[in-house]
């Protein structure tokens, strides 16, 4: 797979432009994350903990969600399908879902677990402590079969799917079977659960992901293409793309083809929610017939800009542009 030219911005704004109104599944679990901020001032009388009193508070997508949030930055055509629980969080994630104009038709609630949130108290810029509350053990059989059938209908008019592995008990089998109607088929998995994403066009796994997965461990680059073959066979997907952050990523193809594309951030403020924009960027772009190499180099600015952003964070075309001609040097 060799390195393709340098991508013009007349050359962007054309990929990005095919792009727009691709239309995406989105599977997986979604997150609800719950930031309170506010400022240390003492310790607690009661522990040897911080007291945080806090100023503000916001909700936003994570996990499954935030790849939804990254693919309307881009103008895509969004669905998804996933699951909440009976309680009062649920609406907030239909809410936010709608918001960014999502079909939810797919989000269905289940009773025996909650909406997964997680809260971060923040102070001064940092974290102070998360607290979770999720379930992680599988779906019971009626709900299994219902979130087949919900993938079934998603899938049937759309022009590629992501599979968002949280490990919340989500994804099985069954469901990436019912996925891979779908032309393109995008999963970010978990290592424990690599094997179910048999068949799928392209995973999309960190470096240590794809170690723990392949069973390679990565030190360096023989290693990393080891673990990129290994993982190539083992799933029989046409492609591998693992995230270095620093270094970049690394494409693995058919035939031994392989491409890498160097780290483009400036500054590295938060690499939270970057996976997600990989994944998402790179589903859209293969959904619309862009070459895997190219799609790779979009999925890398977009994760450039990402990073220099604080929080989970989406990246706009605008910003996608402006951070290829810096790396340009234009």
């Amino acid at each position: 797979m060799g390195m393709p030219s340098s991508i013009t911005r007349a050359r962007l704004d054309s990929l990005l432009t095919a792009a727009a109104g691709t239309r995406v599944a989105v599977i997986g679990d979604a997150m609800l994350d719950v930031y309170l901020r506010g400022d240390v001032e003492r310790i607690s009388p009661e522990a040897p903990v911080p007291v945080v009193a806090v100023s503000d508070h916001s909700f936003t997508l994570g996990g499954a969600g935030n790849v939804a949030s990254n693919l309307v930055a881009l103008g895509a055509h969004v669905e998804f399908v996933g699951t909440v629980g009976e309680d009062a969080f649920a609406a907030d994630v239909r809410r936010m879902l709608r918001e960014e104009s999502v079909d939810d038709r797919g989000v269905f609630t289940v009773r025996d677990r909650p909406t997964t949130r997680k809260t971060r108290i923040v102070a001064h810029n940092q974290q102070v402590v998360r607290a979770d509350w999720e379930s992680t053990g599988p779906l019971d059989a009626a709900d299994r079969t219902r979130i087949v059938a919900c993938v079934r209908d998603a899938v049937r008019d759309a022009d590629g799917v992501v599979l968002s592995d949280y490990a919340k008990g989500l994804l099985g089998r069954d469901v990436v079977e019912a996925a891979l109607a779908a032309p393109v088929v995008v999963a970010d998995p978990k290592p424990a659960n690599v094997a179910i994403f048999s068949g799928v066009t392209c995973i999309a796994p960190n470096a240590g992901e794809a170690a723990r997965a392949s069973g390679v461990p990565i030190v360096d680059d023989a290693s990393l293409a080891r673990a990129g073959r290994e993982l190539l066979a083992m799933l029989n997907c046409r492609y591998v793309l693992i995230t270095r952050g620093e270094h970049g990523m690394t494409l693995f193809g058919p035939d031994g083809e392989r491409f890498d594309v160097p780290a483009v951030a400036r500054t590295v403020f938060d690499v939270s929610g970057a996976g997600d924009t990989v994944v998402a960027v790179l589903t859209l772009a293969l959904a619309a017939a862009i070459p895997a190499a190219t799609a790779t180099q979009l999925a890398n600015f977009a994760a450039g800009a990402v990073v220099e952003k604080l929080g989970t964070a989406t990246a706009t075309p605008d910003e996608i542009v402006a951070l290829m001609e810096h790396a340009d040097g234009r």
